[in-house]
């Protein structure tokens, strides 16, 4: 006799994520809410969906690769400027790459 786990229609394994996500799944996935995530679709941060007949589905490749492209947070240290007092370059300016 198999357990219930092993014959529902549609289980994935654990740690394996659907190819397909819904909005909320979407959202969820990158640790946003629903609303941000409409956000970062219409602005471009985020991939258009699919369509599945009437579904709405985004593809978990594109959303990683969307979310590999968004900017790293940079620490922001409020003394590093401290030196401009005295006519010398911030450690800010010094490592800021153009």
């Amino acid at each position: 006799m198999r357990a219930d786990n092993d014959n529902r229609r549609g289980a994935l394994p654990l740690g394996c994520p659907p190819r397909g996500m819904n909005r909320e799944q979407a959202a969820q996935y990158i640790g946003v809410s629903p609303t941000k995530w409409d956000g970062l679709v219409t602005d471009g941060s985020m991939p258009q969906p699919k369509l599945i007949g009437a579904r709405v589905v985004w593809d978990i490749r594109k959303i990683d690769l969307a979310f590999d492209d968004l900017p790293d947070r940079q620490a922001v240290n409020e003394w590093d400027d401290a030196g401009d007092c005295f006519g010398e370059v911030s450690t800010s300016r010094r490592h800021r790459r153009d």
